[in-house]
């Protein structure tokens, strides 16, 4: 249970990605995207934002078929002979060391040598990713309300005070709370960063009591608006480079993507605190 704003499916059919070779007699594109690449990594992550060694090719291809495109990072896939190329708002391509080839899609480990389970490789990734950059967040830049007694694990919760389902689970805080659950929210206004729910959010996000300010609005009261140095456009544009495309969007301590409202119980199980 989701609710996607008019901001995010903008988004989703801007990321729409075409890839530019001739299949069966058609010819497809990659549409064009602004470009948006990342900083370099800090020391310790695990992916990389540079062209590694033997990816030059593919890297000219793909700039051929669109010099626009967003690349954020590079780096060998697990097929032999292929790198993952990963694009602005989620996106995963793989393209061949010599640039001829593009595939988009998921990419699964079968286990079929070794018995194991199928493993979605593409999205392990992704959590790597995410857990890396949700990392970066400073605890003071978002609002937290704390596990009764010991905490057993965290979520990080993207928000938008006007969500039906962001308010839902807001209003069973005290149940994950009790399961030993932190909840810590960032916000994420649907409706972008001009809207009612931005200046609403901000409003929570500035007051002298950030979680009352934000219990408050959530159940439809009004609160003093004020504005001050925050985090939101941040928050808001970090969720849509990891791939947002609604709320709640929730982020495990692990870097899991959970989209949508999850009870407490449910929630408990899906990140193992049976």
């Amino acid at each position: 249970m989701i609710e996607i704003g008019r901001a995010d499916r903008g988004a989703l059919r801007v990321l729409r990605v075409r890839l530019a070779a001739e299949l069966r007699g058609r010819r497809v594109s990659l549409c064009a995207l602004q470009v948006r690449l990342q900083p370099p990594a800090a020391a310790g992550s695990s992916y990389q934002t540079v062209v590694p060694k033997g990816a030059a090719k593919l890297v000219a291809a793909l700039r051929r078929v669109n010099p626009n495109i967003p690349i954020e990072r590079i780096y060998p896939a697990e097929m032999s002979g292929f790198f993952g190329v990963d694009i602005m708002g989620g996106q995963v391509l793989y393209g061949t060391a010599d640039g001829r080839y593009i595939i988009t899609g998921e990419l699964f480990a079968t286990g079929f040598e070794t018995g194991a389970e199928v493993v979605n490789l593409t999205e392990q990734h992704r959590a790597v990713i995410r857990k890396d950059l949700m990392a970066a967040i400073p605890l003071k830049d978002m609002i937290v309300f704390p596990a009764k007694g010991q905490p057993r694990d965290y979520v990080q919760i993207f928000t938008d005070v006007d969500c039906g389902y962001c308010q839902k689970l807001h209003a069973e805080m005290a149940g994950y709370n009790e399961l030993g659950i932190e909840v810590r929210y960032l916000a994420y206004p649907r409706a972008g960063l001009d809207s009612e729910s931005y200046t609403k959010i901000v409003g929570a996000w500035c007051a002298e009591d950030p979680q009352g300010a934000l219990t408050a609005v959530k159940a439809g009261a009004t609160i003093v608006l004020n504005d001050c140095s925050n985090p939101v456009a941040d928050q808001y544009r970090l969720g849509q480079q990891i791939g947002v495309q609604g709320t709640p969007a929730i982020v495990t301590s692990t870097g899991q993507m959970l989209p949508g409202y999850l009870p407490p119980q449910e929630l408990a199980g899906r990140i193992g605190l049976e």
